[in-house]
């Protein structure tokens, strides 16, 4: 087995870097994690390419995408406290190293091993690397965010602090349209998601669905405003540039989702989502004015219509928001692993972590009380 760390994706042939992952998570793509390196999106905001790659000979057999950080701004996983902690006792918490997809807090493999490749022997063996690589490189902490069942497991059986969180998912229970997904509704709830559409319409509003190759120049334009505001509103950085998802609708553009919201001959509103083998993950959302009821409507109910009318099996519309609860996204668990460093601070963060697990439990139980629908049970598979 040899190793070798790339900072840039585009040394890599895409079929090779494509072949680790099954193709299902559109964020593990060559092109959309490429497109992030080539568009000014990453070291701008502090996220260095370090990317780890395991050969087996000449073999791409593995690999991990991997970051430096200088700060913990686009993770998701919050841990600005840690780095006060340290900050406090005059220790640098950065730089660091993120196991992550930047700017996306959706669950996916971190740990890429080939379908012909013993997974635990590799997913040990780049575990093994990355800690290495962040002790001779005097790393605080190495991160893996939002990892899937197999690798949450992996990173368990490793002894590292681990995170649950918690965001609101969609299951498609073989719905053969919107009413029909209604219909397991409690009654009060079915009238809310009706109201709420009726009074789109009722606005004159129209919604319009396109995929990346049915966008213009002047529609990516529209679509990069919309989401430049929503940043702008809440004095955030609008990190994605518009030569970013231009490049995407022209090398992935099946998996490109945009919902636009028209009023007369004027846009108003978007909502951008990424579509993967069977789940559709919302990312971004920006709008002109307040129309009542049309975030929901943009962002949710027309990805449940896609979701349904193209039958895939999911759909993950983003980070936190009770609010969807109401709609049908249920309370799902999110995890993340941590590896410390520094000793103290490892024993207190394990020690963090697992409290926090215990109410992190707690409070998804007490979420699901809040279920929309006649029996918990037509919400799973």
């Amino acid at each position: 087995m040899r190793f070798e760390i790339v900072e840039r994706l585009n040394k890599i042939e895409p079929a090779r870097w494509n072949r680790l992952s099954d193709g299902r998570n559109p964020f593990l793509l060559h092109s959309f994690l490429s497109a992030l390196e080539t568009n000014h999106c990453l070291e701008e905001y502090g996220w260095y390419p370090q990317h780890i790659l395991a050969y087996d000979g000449e073999e791409l057999a593995a690999a991990m995408p991997l970051y430096i950080k200088d700060n913990s701004y686009g993770e998701l996983v919050f841990d600005w406290a840690w780095a006060d902690a340290y900050h406090r006792a005059g220790l640098p918490y950065y730089p660091k190293l993120v196991c992550a997809i930047p700017y996306t807090p959706a669950t996916g493999p971190r740990l890429l091993v080939a379908p012909d490749k013993d997974y635990n022997v590799y997913a040990n063996a780049l575990l093994a690397h990355s800690e290495t690589l962040a002790e001779q490189n005097n790393m605080s902490s190495l991160h893996w965010l939002f990892t899937d069942a197999r690798d949450t497991q992996s990173l368990r059986d490793r002894g590292y602090a681990m995170r649950l969180g918690c965001q609101f998912h969609w299951h498609n229970d073989g719905y053969q349209s919107f009413d029909h997904y209604l219909d397991a509704f409690t009654a009060q709830k079915r009238k809310q998601v009706k109201r709420e559409r009726r009074r789109v319409q009722e606005q004159g509003i129209v919604l319009e669905v396109r995929h990346g190759d049915e966008m213009t120049d002047a529609l990516w334009q529209i679509y990069h405003d919309f989401y430049c505001s929503t940043f702008d509103r809440k004095s955030g950085m609008a990190t994605l540039s518009l030569d970013f998802f231009k490049e995407l609708g022209a090398t992935m553009p099946r998996n490109l989702v945009l919902v636009f919201a028209r009023h007369g001959a004027d846009y108003i509103a978007s909502a951008f989502n990424l579509r993967g083998e069977d789940t559709l993950y919302g990312r971004h959302w920006g709008c002109r004015a307040e129309y009542h009821s049309l975030h929901f409507e943009a962002c949710y109910y027309q990805g449940l219509d896609y979701c349904i009318n193209n039958g895939l099996r999911s759909f993950e519309p983003g980070a936190q928001g009770e609010h969807k609860i109401s709609r049908g996204f249920l309370p799902t668990a999110t995890w993340s692993a941590h590896w410390i460093a520094h000793g103290q601070f490892r024993d207190a963060i394990v020690q963090y972590t697992q409290r926090e697990q215990v109410g992190m439990q707690h409070y998804i139980e007490s979420l699901m009380e809040h279920s929309p629908f006649k029996s918990a049970a037509a919400t799973h598979d």
